[in-house]
């Protein structure tokens, strides 16, 4: 099947079951080049396990996720895109400075774009320290580092700014916006709705594993039928 848009991904009908408990149930949206998308939702909605689907890591009970040349079988979605999960604490005994290497060194960036990201993410003074010793905020940042050098055209970010104050938060939007301009496509999962306003070119509304609404902040305005109000209005009013 090839898609007759230009969309990076189309996930079609995407489901998941746990015995009687449907986690997740006929979800479809679709990915778009080169901009951020926003998955949105309260805690226990299904959004851990809708990027779990969509990367492959987890199977679903049914749906596709179907790329630009057809559909994408699990093993076939590493070419597409990158997931990092959150709270993965990987190399715990290893420094900073070893992970940006080897990360570098994997996915073929260069020493200079490997310079770039630790700046934009003020990683150089933890360059000494291992990830074990980290505080959540400083985990984060570095594993936002690795999101970053790796080279497929969509990352997807669990929570991207959990463990961040308000000032790193702003400075990891500007290094995912920075990148993204340059033509990446980027997916995150935020449950904070004020940050994700803040960032996203477009929202996925995901409550109690369903699909309640897809597209621009103006468009799920429209399909909410109000005049105004941010995304926590339209949220509530489409859920």
């Amino acid at each position: 099947m090839v898609l007759p848009n230009a969309n990076l991904l189309d996930v079609v009908d995407l489901s998941k079951r746990y015995g009687r408990f449907w986690a997740l149930k006929n979800a479809s949206f679709a990915i778009r080049p080169g901009e951020i998308l926003g998955l949105i939702g309260p805690n226990g909605s299904g959004k851990t396990t809708l990027f779990s689907c969509v990367a492959g890591v987890t199977p679903a009970t049914s749906g596709s996720v179907v790329a630009r040349s057809g559909e994408a079988k699990s093993p076939e979605r590493k070419e597409v895109l990158y997931f990092l999960p959150e709270g993965v604490q990987p190399w715990p005994e290893q420094t900073v400075d070893w992970v940006l290497r080897f990360i570098s060194g994997l996915h073929g960036a260069s020493p200079e774009r490997r310079g770039q990201v630790a700046d934009a993410l003020a990683l150089e003074p933890l360059f000494a320290a291992r990830l074990g010793e980290l505080s959540k905020g400083e985990h984060r940042r570095v594993m936002l580092a690795v999101g970053l050098l790796t080279p497929q055209p969509l990352l997807m970010l669990d929570e991207p700014f959990d463990g961040l104050d308000l000032r790193q938060t702003r400075d990891a939007m500007r290094v995912l916006r920075e990148h993204a301009d340059t033509g990446r496509t980027l997916f995150l999962s935020i449950h904070q709705l004020a940050d994700a306003a803040r960032i996203c070119d477009r929202l996925v509304l995901l409550s109690g594993g369903q699909i309640a609404g897809e597209g621009t902040l103006e468009e799920l305005r429209a399909k909410a039928k109000l005049a105004d109000g941010g995304v926590e209005e339209v949220f509530l009013a489409l859920t």
